[in-house]
């Protein structure tokens, strides 16, 4: 991801975002990630309540580019992932996410049925938990077939890394929501777990509790409790064993204080949580 400036005519843009795929595993699928990023960018830019970027270009399969790439306008605002005031931020989280589920699209152009990203055969039981029990209901959990849903619009990566805020103290705003190459169609239960999972492993238990909380008073429309657990374990449970691989981004932008050691017990925490387990 670069921030370019731009020079040009007086009324072109300042600044623009781009984005280039270099490893091998996303150039191999950049096709279809940078296609539903570009078909994604284009609904939004009719959505007055989802401030997503403007499409400028796309480059896809780097017929002129030296990569796939993409092309977009720069938002103002900034991510924040600090514990200072994150209670303020979760109400607007719940309210951009329930906007985004609400975004009205025609079936022709609905995107692709969402994918999971674990499955029970895939799950690793963290090797130094001593509560293994744990982690086996887990696992048991969502072995269950999928539990029916009426689908609707999904950003499918929706988490504080993802969303821009300006304003201070406890008046925070969004100001833009990215990252929109997983863009899929399924349950609302579904976005809402996995920005669950990411304020459970951020701030803690309560702050997903929180989410879920300020969601449905809004209005938004969620599974039976019994059932939404199943959805909160499947996106919690592909963090197993231990979540490093995001907390290793949010050290980078500040929060040194998230070491291994520590998201990996507010993962066992969490998902022992979801189930019940005393002592969490």
């Amino acid at each position: 991801m670069r921030r370019l400036r731009l020079e040009g005519p007086p009324d072109a843009p300042g600044h623009a975002v781009l984005r280039t795929f270099v490893a091998p595993f996303f150039v191999t699928h950049a096709e279809g990630l940078l296609n539903r990023e570009a078909d994604t960018l284009r609904l939004l830019a009719t959505v007055d309540d989802v401030p997503a970027p403007a499409l400028l270009g796309v480059d896809p399969v780097a017929a002129e580019c030296e990569h796939p790439s993409l092309l977009m306008s720069l938002l103002p605002g900034a991510v924040r992932l600090d514990d200072a005031d994150h209670e303020a931020r979760i109400d607007p989280l719940a309210r951009q996410l329930l906007a985004i589920h609400r975004v009205n699209v025609p079936p022709s152009a609905r995107p692709r049925v969402y994918q999971a990203w674990t499955s029970p055969e895939r799950v690793r039981v963290p090797e130094a938990t001593t509560r293994p029990e744990v982690w086996r209901r887990a696992i048991e959990v969502i072995a269950n077939e999928p539990p029916q849903y009426e689908g609707c619009f999904l950003h499918r990566d929706f988490h504080p890394g993802n969303v821009l805020f300006d304003g201070e103290g406890t008046r925070p705003r969004v100001t833009g929501v990215v990252d929109w190459v997983e863009t899929s169609w399924g349950p609302p239960d579904l976005d809402v777990a996995h920005c669950a999972t990411a304020l459970a492993l951020l701030h803690g238990s309560r702050a997903a509790t929180r989410l879920t909380e300020r969601y449905r008073a809004l209005g938004g429309t969620l599974a039976p409790p019994a059932t939404h657990r199943y959805w909160r374990l499947l996106d919690a449970l592909a963090y197993a064993p231990d979540a490093e691989r995001v907390a290793t981004s949010w050290r980078a932008l500040g929060r040194a204080d998230l070491t291994p050691g520590r998201v990996a017990r507010r993962l066992e925490g969490y998902v022992a949580g979801l189930l019940g387990v005393r002592g969490c």
